[in-house]
């Protein structure tokens, strides 16, 4: 045996030591949330909702680029998620509305796992009612994906509202299972999809294959009530001239998310 090897006391004593270190830290960043309201009413931005989703993203791109040699993705995203969270909490107001579709307890986890236990979190009987809570100041919609609604649809007449995130952000907690919907600004995070909903009497297949004719790689996500979305690899913009040549009368962009971070 290495009888270098320190002994379970000492892993001990060192593990209380990094705990006091960290929370230490943790206090200190919390504290900042506040000062960042301050400076941002002082600079004529209060009032507004401080969610930039792109900009979380290439934090998080950042963070599991980093050399490691134990702290998983899983671990980094959920430590650092609640961190964004208690933050954005901090500078004004933050809360979530869910409608969770057929299975509500997963699409409340999910909204958890996105954006933490700081905002409050109300179930939605109906989209419609979820979707008006993300119109209001500090809203944000979670809503589960579902063929027995087409919700996101309704988003083509909605242009204060995008889509502008896939829960769950890691592959290794599931498939695409929920949107996440508010007045908020999608930007490009460098490694994004592209949500679009056509009503194309075609087939799936036949609209992705239109839509690679014309260098647009799609996947449809869900179908319903005659209508499609599909996600796009790539951030594009609504006047995209190669989706208005795709199929279908009444189509559009509702928003990007940025990627899995561990595909």
């Amino acid at each position: 045996m290495d009888q270098t090897a320190p002994s379970l006391e000492e892993i001990r004593r060192r593990i209380d030591a990094i705990d006091a270190e960290l929370l230490r830290l943790v206090d200190e960043r919390a504290s900042l949330g506040a000062s960042v309201a301050q400076a941002k009413i002082a600079a004529g931005d209060g009032g507004k909702f401080a969610l930039r989703p792109a900009r979380e993203a290439q934090l998080l791109r950042r963070l599991l680029a980093t050399p490691r040699q134990a702290a998983g993705a899983a671990l980094t995203v959920r430590l650092w998620r609640e961190l964004i969270s208690d933050s954005l909490s901090k500078q004004g107001p933050f809360h979530l509305a869910v409608w969770g579709g057929s299975d509500p307890a997963r699409t409340v986890e999910l909204a958890r796992m996105r954006f933490g236990a700081a905002p409050p979190l109300r179930r939605a009987a109906k989209p419609e009612e979820a979707l008006a809570q993300a119109k209001t100041l500090g809203g944000v919609a979670v809503l589960a994906l579902t063929a027995d609604s087409a919700w996101w649809g309704r988003l083509l007449a909605e242009p204060s509202l995008s889509v502008f995130a896939a829960l769950p952000c890691l592959s290794a907690w599931g498939p695409t299972g929920a949107l996440a919907v508010g007045e908020v600004v999608v930007e490009p995070s460098g490694d994004d999809d592209t949500l679009w909903v056509t009503d194309a009497t075609e087939s799936a297949d036949a609209v992705e294959q239109a839509l690679a004719l014309d260098g647009v790689a799609a996947s449809v996500l869900v179908q319903s009530g005659g209508l499609k979305l599909f996600r796009l690899a790539g951030f594009f913009q609504r006047e995209d001239q190669r989706l208005a040549r795709a199929p279908g009368r009444l189509s559009g962009v509702i928003g990007a998310a940025s990627r899995p971070f561990d595909l």
